[in-house]
């Protein structure tokens, strides 16, 4: 089986939701069976894993665990990076608001917010990265562009627009990056994706001054489930399967 399909499903088999019907399947199947035993574990630990996940003691946690801590401003100044790096997330399907042609989506656009505050602070030209999904009718970085150049003001020097993920996202704005001479950088993207894409770009052969945006907040003792915290947990699984993920690919 080749490693992209061992990904897909370790993937799917640890991260909700379909860790937890893996557990509530296999439940339903021992009590089909009449194996009670094993069903009331099965069945009892999906619900106990599902309301752990949503609950903001947990997600927080979780979130805490995974990122980046942020970086003071007068430590990016004097960093002596010569551009900043905005990596894509993602994009919405649907906005007939902004044309054909579509429109970053909300992490891409927090990403983008800090990459346009650093570049007015510090006086860096920015490269934005993101190739075209399959459902997608540009590739992020053409929209990327155009919300950096059209709503912001703030021009864009390179467009990276080949790459499918983070470890593409690096090889391929490394590439370009070199042809200029730029050899430091501030990367920007998400805290708890800031590690896994610093590895990434330094493994290219750039180095990175981290720029991480939008932190969890304080560690809370909240038990009320919580979609958005569910989401969290979602999102910091994820970033720990992309990890190892990564550790194999290397």
């Amino acid at each position: 089986m080749p490693l992209e399909l061992i990904y897909i499903f370790f993937k799917w088999l640890i991260l909700p939701p379909g860790s937890l019907l893996a557990l509530l399947g296999a439940g339903l199947a021992c009590l089909i069976l009449g194996r009670r035993r094993p069903a009331v574990i099965l069945i009892s630990l999906g619900i106990a894993v599902f309301y752990a996940l949503s609950v903001p003691a947990v997600s927080n946690r979780l979130m805490r665990f995974i990122e980046a801590p942020p970086t003071p401003e007068s430590t990016l100044a004097s960093a002596g990076a010569e551009a900043i790096v905005v990596l894509s997330g993602g994009f919405e399907r649907y906005a007939p608001e902004y044309g054909a042609d579509g429109t970053v989506d909300g992490l891409t656009l927090q990403r983008l917010r800090y990459g346009v505050h650093l570049a007015r602070k510090l006086d860096l030209p920015i490269l934005v990265s993101g190739g075209r999904p399959a459902d997608a009718p540009v590739s992020l970085a053409a929209m990327m562009k155009a919300a950096l150049e059209q709503d912001f003001g703030v021009p864009v020097r390179w467009s990276e627009d080949k790459s499918r993920d983070t470890y593409e996202n690096a090889a391929f704005s490394a590439r370009l990056l070199r042809e200029d001479g730029v050899r430091r950088i501030i990367l920007v993207t998400h805290a708890s994706h800031m590690a896994r894409a610093a590895k990434a770009f330094e493994a290219a052969g750039l180095e990175v001054v981290a720029a991480p945006t939008v932190f969890a907040p304080p560690e809370s003792v909240d038990l009320l489930p919580r979609l958005s915290s569910l989401y969290d947990s979602y999102y910091a699984l994820y970033e720990m399967a992309g990890a190892v993920w990564y550790g194999l690919r290397r």
